[in-house]
């Protein structure tokens, strides 16, 4: 038996005799003290957000992605957050918020200190998208569908609860009508009870296959209302309907953005969107569908981007609808060949029997989201498709190895 040291403070005990438990306290400082350095490095001020040039954001977006890696990998140790009042905090509901483009927005706002409850029935949305913050002070995750009524005392309601990926909406159709629809009347109730503002999460689907270009809010759309597309499109034009009687009626605050397509991280791979689909065929080396000939266009925005719009929208003071999305315009053809590029290996590009409803030719006129919001898309397709790719290999990775882990009882019958 050793000595104890404060009888004998000649004797020096043996490194590996310290506690483990000490070394995994030092541990833990190190890395609390290295996410408050890195969380200081972030400017501060509204103005200096709009003066920084398009690297410096995107280098602030991989720093951001790094302590949102580590929180998915497991260390529940939450990046720093931003101390707000109680008089500057918000009480934040986001519907949909496990999804894409929701969990996202989720990460934004809980580092800046707002209260924020996450509600989804996990249709489409996913548990692991926000789980690294489950336990935080500041999170809450409700399993509920928001077809019935939800109780809840909140500041403002981020609406993005709905299918959005063709074979998702084409699948259940009716539940698709039923969440844009008893959904939004649920929220908007919600929203008159506690008095609270209601972000709409809208489409660029509402314009249909456009006859103008580019789109601007007061083009009416060109939809076809029993088309393959229509419980998606009819579901986002009934949902806006609804807001601005609400707001007419009841004097509801409301914000409508309609959504451009939109790409990044946490993409569902089969989600049957033209992103994911030519970005999981590259990197399986699979021949690459393009449907007709592929002269169809569309605009990409990455999800950092649409979540600075959706936020700057939300606390501005402008109640019409606002086309949230990128201008820059590439047909499905040059898309495709920008993945394959990009991704390298030996994929071939084979066109497919065109689409039903298709739209030929999507883009958005952004003059009002620039003029009310001040606010225009800044990361770069390139740097987007890259962040992309990485998280697809990522997820290839962990199906394969939850394949390889995966073992059939021997006494299993089909």
């Amino acid at each position: 038996m050793l000595p104890r040291t404060s009888h004998c403070p000649h004797i020096q005990v043996p490194q590996r005799l310290i506690p483990r438990k000490f070394k995994m306290v030092a541990f833990c400082l190190f890395m609390i003290i290295s996410f408050f350095v890195i969380y200081q490095s972030f400017p501060t001020s509204e103005a200096s957000m709009h003066t920084r040039s398009t690297l410096e954001l995107e280098a602030e977006i991989k720093k951001m992605d790094y302590k949102i890696q580590n929180l998915e990998q497991g260390k529940k140790t939450y990046p720093e957050v931003k101390f707000l009042t109680y008089k500057d905090r918000k009480r934040i509901l986001i519907t949909g918020g496990a999804g894409f483009v929701g969990s996202h927005l989720v990460d934004r706002l809980m580092m800046q200190g707002h209260e924020v409850t996450v509600v989804d029935n996990f249709f489409t949305g996913r548990k692991r998208n926000v789980e690294h913050w489950i336990g935080h002070e500041n999170f809450e995750l409700l399993h509920h569908d928001i077809v019935n009524p939800l109780y809840i005392e909140v500041d403002q309601i981020y609406h993005l609860a709905s299918p959005a990926s063709p074979p998702n909406y084409m699948y259940n159709p009716i539940k698709t009508l039923k969440t844009n629809t008893l959904g939004t009347i649920n929220m908007l109730g919600l929203a008159k009870r506690v008095r609270a503002r209601l972000l709409l999460a809208s489409t660029s689907e509402v314009y249909g296959d456009p006859e103008l270009h580019p789109q601007n809010e007061e083009y009416w759309g060109h939809v076809n209302p029993i088309g393959p597309r229509a419980c998606y499109d009819e579901g986002k034009r009934v949902a806006e309907t609804m807001c601005y009687a609400y707001e007419k009626q009841e004097n509801v605050e409301v914000r409508v953005a309609r959504i451009f397509n939109t790409f990044g991280p946490r993409m569902h791979m089969n989600d049957g969107r033209v992103v994911s689909n030519f970005i999981l065929q590259a990197l399986q080396n699979e021949s690459i569908t393009v449907y007709g000939e592929g002269e169809q266009t569309r605009s990409f925005q990455y999800v950092n981007d649409l979540v600075d719009g959706l936020m700057a929208l939300m606390n501005s003071n402008y109640s019409q609808p606002i086309n949230i999305g990128n201008p820059e315009e590439h047909t499905i053809m040059e898309f495709a060949r920008i993945i394959l590029s990009l991704v390298g290996g030996d994929s071939k590009i084979v066109k497919k029997v065109a689409m039903e409803d298709d739209p030929r030719r999507r883009k958005p006129d952004i003059t009002r989201a620039k003029k009310y919001l001040n606010w225009q898309p800044k990361i770069s397709l390139f740097f987007g498709l890259n962040k992309t790719i990485e998280y697809f290999q990522n997820e290839l990775r962990r199906s394969r190895h939850s394949e390889r882990n995966f073992h059939m009882p021997d006494n299993f019958q089909f």
